[in-house]
């Protein structure tokens, strides 16, 4: 039987994405899809943190909320908020109020302006585990897919080394298929090897 799920609209998708039309946009439109942009990748890495004991589902549904709480990721604002500002995002019902992980927000801010100074910026830096490129995967099943790989590993390392939070190598196996770092498309799912830009349909 086939790992895949068979939607209404009779495609094959990856079976986590569910039913849910949220998430199978996602699915189908970023998930797997390179992600170049700096600042798109600072947000995607803080919501990856975000997501720590949580379903992906849940920080998706508040990831507008979360724009709007945090400035838009705009990191040199993030860098400065202090106390009363985080005071603040900790009564905000819109976004997960965990204290650890609005302290990492503001931190990791702080680090990708770190980061950010570097040749090629923020995105060079995490797109070099790849050399620069997409590793395709060829998983027919979920359980082929791994929850963190040496690359993932050594993102890890080189990411608190520069002061980010909530980056642990399987966070950061999380973030490097969502931005596209790696595509973990089962074979024969809809979204599978569409060119970067497009999305599936």
């Amino acid at each position: 039987m086939s790992p895949l799920h068979l939607h209404v609209d009779r495609q094959l998708r990856c079976p986590w994405c569910g039913t849910d039309p949220l998430y199978v946009d996602y699915h189908d439109r970023e998930w797997g899809r390179p992600v170049r942009d700096d600042r798109a990748l600072f947000e995607l890495l803080c919501l990856e943190g975000a997501q720590a004991g949580l379903s992906w589902l849940t920080v998706l549904r508040k990831r507008d909320h979360y724009r709007r709480a945090f400035d838009g990721f705009d990191a040199q604002a993030m860098a400065r908020y202090g106390p009363e500002k985080k005071a603040e995002l900790l009564q905000d019902p819109g976004i997960v109020r965990h204290r650890q992980k609005v302290d990492a927000f503001v931190d990791n801010a702080r680090a990708y302006l770190r980061a950010s100074e570097r040749e090629g910026g923020f995105s060079a830096l995490v797109w070099k585990f790849t050399d620069g490129r997409t590793l395709r995967n060829l998983p027919r099943r979920p359980t082929d897919i791994p929850a963190s790989t040496p690359a993932s590993e050594a993102m890890s390392r080189e990411l608190k080394g520069l002061g980010f939070r909530f980056v642990g190598s399987t966070i950061c196996y999380a973030f490097m298929q969502a931005a596209g770092i790696v595509d973990d498309h089962l074979l024969g799912c809809v979204a599978k090897d569409i060119p970067e830009g497009a999305a599936a349909g």
